[in-house]
Formats: structure tokens, sequence, C-alpha cells
């Protein structure tokens, strides 16, 4: 279990229920690859390839893995396929970053204050729900929170927004509906100097049907912010809808080539069999997963853990 961790057992046995579908297809598949198999050939890597790739682990980093268990495999000379899964789990967490906010207080330190996350996503991945969820489990650690209403574009996300604030009881700068979001941020990071904020999360506009207007969008606040709080913002995290699987990375890789991404927070991975594409995520673009979606609470938007990730993944009801 991570570092940080909300509610103990409660959170595991989350976890392994928002990666139930995930889990039952993925291990389902590797038992029958395995199945009448003594040791590791040449026919069950075929079905454990096809396996990764079908759980939206993606071409190249399934590559990557079964390369590299290949090695492990010639190197050895003899390997059942018992141990075929303590290997993989290995070579899973092997190719996923380390997720620095597995520290007291999400990775915030007490000497950077006020702390400014900048958010962006496209619209449906659910970014106003996690900024939501971010700030009341900031309030949790005893923070003074700030939330800055800058994706001014679509309809009704300002008002998303402040019915968050209201449900957490954290305070929204905002100036309605197609305000400029630039001045939006430069607003709110003045208010959180002000009111002594320990963190600010700046919502944005995710638009990627043009992707030069975001581009100079993006650039143009974070300028902004600058100018208020020299190193601002802290982080960038861009927020991703782990139900669309494969479409998730290509919008990840489209992000990242407009603006600097830091962290990656990927939600609904409860309910939906793509729970893999959370480690081609992180392999392929090398930044780190930091928080992931599981459920509808507010705590069950959870800080990143890779090896409990990968536990989770692997994790077997007991038998009654």
């Amino acid at each position: 279990m991570g570092i940080f961790d909300f509610f103990g057992r409660k959170k595991t046995e989350t976890l392994h229920q928002g990666l139930e579908k995930t889990r039952e297809g993925f291990l389902g598949k590797l038992k029958r690859g395995l199945l009448g198999k003594s040791q590791v050939d040449e026919e069950v890597l075929d079905a454990l390839e096809e396996t990764l790739i079908s759980s939206d682990v993606g071409v190249a980093t399934t590559t990557k893995i079964i390369v590299s268990i290949e090695q492990r495999v010639a190197q050895n000379k003899y390997l059942n396929s018992s141990e075929l899964q303590d290997i993989l789990k290995e070579e899973i967490a092997r190719f996923m970053r380390d997720n620095d906010a597995l520290k007291p207080g999400m990775g915030i330190s007490d000497n950077q204050r006020p702390h400014v996350i900048m958010v962006v996503g496209v619209n449906g991945v659910g970014k106003t729900t996690t900024i939501g969820k971010l700030a009341w489990q900031f309030k949790q650690q005893g923070k003074n929170v700030l939330l800055g209403a800058a994706d001014t574009f679509r309809a009704a996300a300002v008002e998303q927004l402040k019915i968050w604030g209201q449900r957490t009881q954290v305070e929204v700068i905002d100036k309605g509906m197609n305000a400029d979001p630039a001045s939006v941020a430069f607003d709110t990071l003045n208010a959180a100097l002000a009111r002594n904020s320990d963190v600010v999360i700046i919502d944005t506009a995710g638009r990627l049907h043009n992707k030069k207007n975001l581009m100079n969008e993006l650039g143009k606040v974070k300028a902004v912010m600058s100018k208020v709080i020299p190193d601002a913002p802290h982080e960038v995290l861009l927020v991703l809808d782990g139900s669309t699987g494969q479409n998730a990375f290509f919008q990840a890789k489209e992000f990242a080539e407009v603006t600097q991404i830091t962290a990656l927070a990927i939600t609904k991975l409860d309910g939906t069999a793509k729970g893999g594409v959370v480690i081609g995520i992180s392999d392929q673009l090398n930044i780190p997963v930091k928080f992931i979606g599981v459920g509808e609470g507010m705590e069950d938007l959870q800080l990143f853990d890779k090896s409990t990730f990968v536990e989770a993944l692997f994790h077997e009801k007991a038998s009654t």
C-alpha cells in the first residue's frame, strides 16, 4: 500500500473493485493461454502478447514487455508457467514511472505556497469532477484550497466548478462564461496570495480541434501565472478517461505536443476492461500517473502507486 493512504483497507478494496473488469479479462485470457502448459514457450508468449494488447496496454509497451520476458526465459534456460505471473508483475511495474506524490501531503511542499496546479483535458473526461475531488482531498489534509474557473468557453463549465466548490466548501474565482481564461488565472493567483492559500487549482479549456489555438491559449495562461508567481504553474495535470482505452493514449500524445505535461490523472477505470492503458501511457509518454479514478466517491480518486496497482491487477478473490 502507498505511503499516503486515506482509508487503509477500504482504499485497497475499492481499487480491487474498480479494476475488476480489467482484471477478469486480463487474468482470464492469461490462464487460457497457460492452460495445459508446463513451461513458457513461444505459444505462451504469443498468448501473453495478445492478452496485453487486448487489455489496451498498447503495442509498443507490450513488445517491450514480451522482449524482456523472452530474454529472461533464455537466460534461465527453463521457466515454468507458474513463475510467469511473478515475472510479468515485475516487468509491468518496471515500465511504469514512479509517482513522486507518494509522500505526505500528496507531494505538496510546505515551503512552496501556494502550490499551483493547472488542469487540462478534453470535455467529458471527468476534468471538473477530478478538480472537485482533489480540492476535497487537499482540504482533508488541512490545506487552504482555491479554485480558478478558467474553462470559460464550455457551456456550464464554470457553473459545474462552482457547484463542486459549494460541495467541498472551497472558494471558486470566476468571471463567468466567455471571460478571458488568462484573466481568470491572474485574478485567482492574486487572490491566493491575498488569502494565503496552500493549493490553487486552475481549470482550463481542453479543445483539441485546433491545436494552435489551444497552444496559444495555454501558453498565455501560463505566462500570466508566472507574472504573479514566478515558477507557476508548478504542475500541469492532464486528465484522461481510462474507459476510452487507446483513445486516451492518443489524447495524451496530442496534449503533450502543445504543452508540457508533468503528471496524469486517469479516470473512470471502474466498470471498464481497458485499465491496461495506464501501463502503456506511463511507459510511452514517460510521464508519471499521479491519480486514478476507481469510483464515484470523493476518496475514489486515488494516488497512483504502481506496486499496489499491479497487485490489484493480479488479485484473485479468495475462494469461499
